[in-house]
């Protein structure tokens, strides 16, 4: 696999990879909530350019996941300032539903992990669903 940069030239394979992802990604985010459903190419290709505004500003930073060859996209990592006491960023990621039995997400993890470690300016990143509940992280009231 491969990190790089999200950009709106990825929406297609996004897009596809977001919808075969559809009931595993509502338990990632909002355990409960209804996101992507009803998600459209254009909403996608929308929030795509959104990620991509945000990188270039460096405010945050999406970065799409995929094969080697980029054929298929295999998942996404966000990395979020917050304003939670204790925590300098918020981490989330996922990878494509088909992918997960085969221990995808686990080995994207660790490698997220090592290189938030090693190579980010980071003192206590935070990875919700992962290293503290979503629950116990919603629960955290953010600093004013």
């Amino acid at each position: 696999m491969r990190l790089r940069p999200l950009t709106i030239t990825d929406a297609v394979k996004d897009y596809a990879a977001v919808m075969e992802s559809e009931e595993h990604l509502r338990t990632i985010f909002e355990p409960g909530g209804d996101w992507p459903l009803g998600l459209t190419l254009e909403q996608n290709t929308i929030d795509l350019g959104w990620h991509q505004k945000e990188f270039q500003v460096r405010t945050s930073f999406a970065y799409t996941v995929v094969d080697l060859d980029e054929a298929q996209v295999l998942g996404c990592l966000y990395i979020d300032p917050t304003r939670k006491p204790g925590y300098d960023a918020e981490i989330t990621m996922w990878v494509r539903q088909s992918r997960v039995q085969e221990g995808l997400d686990e080995h994207l993890f660790e490698t997220v992990s090592s290189w938030i470690e090693e190579c980010w300016p980071l003192k206590r990143p935070a990875y919700p669903g992962r290293l503290i509940s979503v629950e116990n992280w919603r629960a955290i009231q953010p600093e004013h």
